[in-house]
């Protein structure tokens, strides 16, 4: 059974070439544009990874982050931030809100997918 990453990303064309590299390398993708998107995922479904913006409509992935390891249901989902915001202070930032993983953007959607399969695997 394939594994399941929820893609929170407001921008449909990241969003969509996210999805693309995902369903390429064998994974099932679910997909929000904003927090109130991806908690509605997320009440239906519990995916295995999500991969998050930190620059959303409304609340920041950031802030989202933090809720959803809050939560006793979503606390143990790896979270990949992506996003184009590249400083020191910002990755520290990113990384201490819960993220298992930083990547700025633009990135390799070759790395990107390895990078998926190797926190996919470590928490197997």
């Amino acid at each position: 059974m394939p594994a399941k990453i929820l893609i929170v990303e407001d921008d449909p064309a990241v969003r969509d070439m996210i999805g693309f590299v995902l369903r390429q390398n064998d994974y099932e993708t679910l997909e929000a544009a904003d927090a109130e998107q991806a908690r509605a995922c997320l009440a239906e479904s519990v995916p295995d990874m999500i991969l998050m913006d930190w620059m959303l409509p409304g609340m920041s992935g950031v802030e989202l982050i933090r809720q959803l390891k809050q939560d006793g249901l979503t606390r143990d989902i790896p979270v990949v931030l992506l996003t184009a915001r590249g400083e020191e202070d910002d990755k520290v930032r990113g990384l201490e809100c819960g993220a298992e993983d930083y990547v700025t953007k633009p990135f390799s959607p070759r790395e990107l997918a390895a990078r998926i399969k190797v926190i996919l695997r470590r928490v197997a």
